[in-house]
């Protein structure tokens, strides 16, 4: 990998002088493009190119653009034999600190275009703020994808033999419209996208060469184009192939939407209601099911593996087919629609049959805590509206994935006054031991999904059977459960006859126990657990929302991750 800088400059003074003293320590090659700059930029330039002799000066002889000056450097370096470039504003807006981060990623994913993700703080113009809103959202119908999450920033890493193609087959903007555009076409050459978060400031002496209507309107005109180029392309972006390594874990596969699509749809709820949301969500769903190859034919096998138990099942008939797996897809949209009804207080315990919730009301009342197992079968977040009865009760959920961010500051936004913590975790270790014995002791609720392994846990699983084959279970719920020493129930909340259904079962008073026959005590807990998830999934099949493989074996994973292995690592030229 070898890496250049590219710095677009148009009567920047002051900012490029701090901009280039604070990228001399990386010694990488910098095409700094002058745009056409007054006499004294132009002078100040020649001067820094001197000093630093890592400096290569391109001059245009009037101002063309943003977009022309980019192009200028990018096109200049693929030509002197450079694979990257890393594109910086010289306006001092971007945290440079994050160069190195940008870099691993770089080298992590080599053909793939690397961006900054803005994080701005109070400096921000609320006029530029709102108008990146509205392009995200014409970006995303352009991709038909939320893989872009942010396209105007202009700090990012271009593959450069991906980045001339696109060049010498296309013509692009020369000005502010230019990032978006180059961004788009490459996502539909197939270039991938990755975001990394980074502060960006807007100095108060800083200089923007934004033309309020006039790059406004070149703006929109360029999202016209690219509407209907996107439709002309509308086949390849619905078959594109979305489907993942071998070797690659569910879990470590990004979730697919972001922290402003689940913004969207709150907002949306603020403003409409659930009805607003309902028709926004319908096609949504179909989206994700004419793109989600993978996670079509997943609730096809397992729509398919339950027919094969239940022949006559009601919601099952004929023989398994597309119409079937929509279905599916429509019932996860229509839950997410009810937790958001939970999570703001609107689903009462008289809509919910709960007929047993005594059982776990009274060791909360006496300050007892307790462990829940619960599943992804059915809707999770509607037992923290209904468990906790006459008394504000603490849950806290453990989720594997960082969108516990997303939706922690999302639900705070609907329900400033929830008592739901979603507690982010990489791996069951000690660390998260010692934190749910506080809750616990705390008399609290700790809820724990005991139906998806990680991409840590592998070879850490226990097989049970499900559905007449093997499946993997984590270990770590159990080993947990153990641990904090305290009653254990199951949990099922499902929707029947137009009603949902609490279903809690008491588990065990505890599942600590001697060293001694451990792993007989743990093989035990797995089969009695994936005896009743079996049982409720196929009693309400389409409220299954593991969108995967879930028989899929570690060993599996394991030997595709051997053979893959790359023989060599990426290096920095500089």
């Amino acid at each position: 990998m070898q890496l250049a800088l590219v710095i677009p400059n148009y009567n920047h003074q002051q900012a490029i002088k701090m901009t280039l003293a604070q990228l001399a320590p990386l010694n990488l090659t910098c095409y700094l493009v002058n745009d056409g700059s007054n006499d004294d930029t132009r002078h100040l330039l020649c001067e820094l190119a001197k000093q630093y002799p890592w400096v290569k000066l391109i001059h245009h002889p009037f101002n063309r653009g943003k977009g022309a000056a980019v192009t200028s450097g990018l096109r200049a370096a693929f030509a002197d034999g450079f694979s990257h470039a890393l594109q910086v504003d010289a306006d001092g807006q971007h945290d440079l600190n994050d160069i190195p981060a940008m870099i691993a990623e770089a080298q992590a994913h080599p053909k793939a275009l690397i961006s900054g993700l803005p994080q701005y703080d109070e400096s921000v113009p609320k006029g530029r703020l709102y108008g990146r809103y509205i392009t995200h959202f014409w970006v995303w119908i352009e991709t038909l994808s939320f893989d872009i999450k942010d396209s105007m920033c202009g700090f990012r890493i271009y593959p450069l033999a991906a980045t001339e193609q696109l060049f010498l087959s296309q013509a692009l903007g020369e000005r502010m419209d230019f990032d978006i555009e180059i961004l788009v076409k490459l996502f539909w050459q197939g270039v991938s996208v990755k975001h990394l978060p980074t502060r960006v400031i807007y100095p108060e002496d800083g200089t923007s060469h934004f033309q309020g209507v006039k790059d406004n309107v070149r703006i929109s005109a360029m999202h016209t184009k690219l509407f209907f180029g996107m439709l002309r392309r509308l086949p390849q972006l619905l078959t594109r192939n979305k489907q993942t390594d071998a070797s690659t874990h569910w879990s470590s596969i990004g979730e697919r939407g972001s922290y402003w699509g689940i913004k969207l749809l709150a907002s949306s709820y603020k403003i409409g209601g659930h009805w607003l949301c309902r028709a926004i969500m319908y096609p949504v769903i179909g989206y994700f099911f004419l793109t989600g190859r993978n996670a079509r034919q997943a609730s096809l096998d397992f729509l398919n593996q339950v027919q094969s138990f239940d022949p006559d099942h009601p919601q099952l008939q004929g023989t398994i087919g597309w119409r079937h797996s929509l279905k599916h897809f429509i019932a996860f949209g229509n839950a997410a629609l009810d937790r958001i009804d939970a999570w703001c207080d609107r689903i009462k315990l008289s809509q919910v049959d709960f007929p047993n919730r005594e059982a776990l009301a009274e060791p909360l009342a006496q300050g007892q805590g307790a462990v829940l197992l619960v599943s992804h079968l059915g809707n999770l977040e509607l037992c923290r509206a209904i468990s906790i009865h006459q008394r504000k009760v603490k849950v806290n959920v453990m989720v594997l994935t960082q969108n516990a961010e997303n939706f922690n500051r999302v639900l705070k936004q609907l329900n400033p006054d929830s008592a739901l913590n979603l507690i982010q975790v990489t791996e069951l270790g000690p660390s998260t031991s010692m934190l749910l014995q506080e809750k616990i002791e705390q008399g609290e609720l700790v809820v724990i999904a005991g139906d998806r392994t990680s991409s840590n846990s592998e070879g850490r699983v226990i097989y049970a059977p499900f559905m007449g084959k093997a499946a993997p279970f984590p270990q770590g719920p159990f080993i947990l459960a153990g641990l904090l020493d305290c009653p254990v129930y199951l949990m099922f909340c499902l929707r029947e006859q137009g009603r949902y259904h609490v279903h809690l079962e008491h588990f065990s008073d505890t599942l600590k126990g001697p060293r001694t026959g451990r792993m007989e005590r743990l093989e035990a807990a797995v089969n009695r657990y994936s005896a009743r998830l079996e049982y409720y999934a196929r009693r309400e099949p389409l409220q299954w929302f593991n969108f995967f493989d879930f028989w899929r074996k570690d060993e599996e994973i394991q030997r595709a991750a051997a053979t893959s292995a790359p023989k060599h690592t990426n290096r920095i030229d500089r």
